[in-house]
C-alpha cells in the first residue's frame, strides 16, 4: 500500500492538469469531459482557502463548478476528490452505485456540510456537490504534469485567497477547462490557447491537455509527464473517451449524417478541422498510478490508482530533464 509514513520533502512542487473522461447521459451528449488542475504542494484549511502543504498531505485537487453554493472554485484534497474517503486504506477494490453514494454522503457528512447541507428532511440533499468527491468512480482521468517551484505555488495560493470566489459558471466562456486555462497560466503564461478551428473558439479539456503537452515539446526543462488514474472497477458504467467540439462531431453518426445530409459544407469544415488541428494523441506508455508504491505501465490495468503525492510523477518513457521550471512572471 502507498505509505503515508514516508512524506519527507522528496521533490520537487509540481501542477498537473487532470482530463477526466465523460460518462453517464451527459456525457454521451457532450462528450468534452471535465477539467481539474492538481497541486501536490498546495492543500487547504477549507474548500476556499489555500494553505502550503504540511508534511503527511497529498495537496488538492481544484476545479470551476457550477451551482455548488455559490462558490466559482472548491479545493478538495486528492484521494478525497478521486474516492470519497479521507486516506488511502478506505479505497474500495471495487465498487457498486450504492456503495459510492454512501461514501460520498459520509464524507459529505464530515467535511462538507458547509457546501451542501441535508435536506429539509435530514436526508441527503440533491444537487452537483457529488462531483467534488469519488471522481475515479464515475470514470478515468489522464493527467498533464508540469515541475513547478515553491515561488509560483505562493503566488497561486495569494491570487486565489484574494480573489474573490463567486460562481459565474459558463459552458461557453467560463467552463471547467476554461478555469483550468487560468490556472496554469500562473505558472505558464500564454502556455494556453483556445482552438478557433477544432473547437470553434471554445476552450475543451482535451484542448488544454494539446497545449500542455505542446508546451512540454517546446520547454522540455518543465519535466512534461503522463500519467493515466483508472476508473475505480465494479458495476457502475465505464467512462467514455473525451472529445473536442469538431472531433464528437466527426465521430457521432447521429450528429454527423444528419450534418451531412442537410448542412455538408459544415460537416467537411468539421472532418478538415479536427484531421487539422484537433486531434490529440495521448502519450504512448504513460505511466498508471497505483496505490502501491510502484510504476506500471498502461497495459497492466491496475484496480485502482494513487499518485505519490510528495514524489514527482513517474516519468512514462523517455528521461526528464532535471532543470527547474520556469520563473513565475513579476506582478
Amino acid at each position: 500500500m502507498l505509505s503515508l509514513l514516508v512524506m519527507e520533502n522528496y521533490g520537487h512542487a509540481s501542477v498537473a492538469l487532470l482530463m477526466e473522461e465523460p460518462y453517464g447521459k451527459f456525457g454521451a451528449m457532450n462528450p468534452t469531459g471535465h477539467a481539474a488542475i492538481y497541486l501536490n504542494h498546495i492543500c487547504a484549511d477549507s474548500p476556499i482557502v489555500l494553505r502550503p502543504c504540511h508534511d503527511g498531505e497529498f495537496g488538492v485537487v481544484i476545479s470551476r463548478y457550477h451551482k455548488i453554493d455559490g462558490y466559482d472554485w472548491i479545493a478538495i484534497p486528492l484521494v478525497a476528490y478521486l474516492y470519497a474517503v479521507d486516506a488511502p486504506g478506505g479505497i474500495p477494490s471495487t465498487v457498486d452505485k450504492d456503495q459510492v453514494a454512501a461514501l460520498r454522503n459520509a464524507y459529505r457528512q464530515q467535511h462538507l456540510l458547509d457546501l451542501a447541507p441535508d435536506d429539509k428532511k435530514g436526508g441527503v440533499p440533491k444537487g452537483e456537490w457529488t462531483e467534488l468527491v469519488g471522481s475515479s468512480y464515475d470514470r478515468t482521468i489522464h493527467g498533464f504534469q508540469v515541475d513547478s517551484n515553491s515561488e509560483q505555488d505562493q503566488r497561486f495560493i495569494a491570487i486565489f485567497n484574494d480573489r474573490k470566489n463567486v460562481g459565474h459558471f459558463n459552458l461557453l466562456f467560463h467552463n471547467c477547462a476554461d478555469f483550468s486555462r487560468v490556472v496554469l497560466d500562473i505558472y505558464m503564461p500564454h502556455a494556453v490557447h483556445r482552438n478557433l478551428i477544432a473547437d470553434v473558439g471554445l476552450t475543451t479539456p482535451k484542448q488544454v491537455a494539446r497545449s500542455l503537452v505542446e508546451y512540454g515539446k517546446k520547454y522540455p526543462e518543465v519535466n512534461m509527464t503522463a500519467f493515466i488514474i483508472r476508473q475505480v472497477p465494479g458495476s457502475i458504467p465505464r467512462s467514455h473517451p473525451v472529445d473536442g467540439v469538431a472531433e464528437s462531431l466527426v465521430k457521432s453518426k447521429k450528429y454527423v449524417i444528419p450534418l451531412a445530409v442537410f448542412a455538408p459544407e459544415l460537416t467537411g469544415g468539421a472532418v478538415v478541422a479536427y484531421l487539422a488541428d484537433g486531434r490529440l494523441k495521448l502519450p504512448k506508455g504513460a505511466t498508471v498510478l497505483n496505490i502501491g508504491d510502484q510504476e506500471i505501465s498502461d497495459t497492466d490495468m491496475p484496480e485502482t490508482s494513487i499518485p505519490d503525492p510528495r514524489k514527482p510523477l513517474p516519468v512514462s518513457s523517455e528521461p526528464a530533464a532535471t532543470a527547474a521550471a520556469p520563473p513565475a512572471p513579476k506582478l
